[in-house]
């Protein structure tokens, strides 16, 4: 005589579509001014007193350097002048509009997306149909079937 079988089945569907539109986005970083001066066996001069470095002047949160000359402190003699600088962006007197491009040394700016034809289904039978929409879209579509035999 033959022994009844004892079987658990288990059939799980699962289905699940995100659809996302992105905001506008603008991202700025703003670098700022230096300076610097060194040497060694020279005098500088701002032009009216000697062994000076102008303050210079900082406008729009730019700063610019005053005039400065080095004179060899020995003629013939050996020396090392240098001067650097970088200029800063200028600070903005308003916010930056998304697409346009602003006084910043570095700058990402992406438009809002679009909704257009953004669309996704997910039939009984799993069959997926994602449909793209406009620039700045994603649509994320998922099917998981899990079956189960104890």
């Amino acid at each position: 005589m033959a022994t009844p079988v004892r079987a658990d089945i288990t059939h799980k569907l699962s289905s699940s579509i995100q659809l996302q539109v992105n905001a506008a986005a603008t991202q700025v970083e703003r670098i700022g001014s230096s300076f610097s001066v060194t040497g060694n066996g020279v005098d500088t001069t701002d032009g009216n007193t000697a062994s000076t470095v102008s303050v210079g002047t900082i406008t729009s949160g730019v700063y610019s350097p005053g005039t400065i000359a080095a004179t060899q402190d020995v003629p013939g003699a050996a020396f090392s002048y240098t001067q650097s600088y970088t200029q800063a962006d200028a600070v903005a007197t308003s916010a930056p509009t998304v697409g346009t491009v602003g006084n910043f040394s570095t700058q990402v700016s992406t438009a809002a997306g679009s909704k257009d034809t953004l669309a996704g289904t997910i039939t009984s039978g799993g069959v997926m149909t994602l449909t793209a929409g406009g620039a700045g879209t994603v649509a994320t579509g998922q099917h998981v079937t899990e079956l189960s035999i104890q």
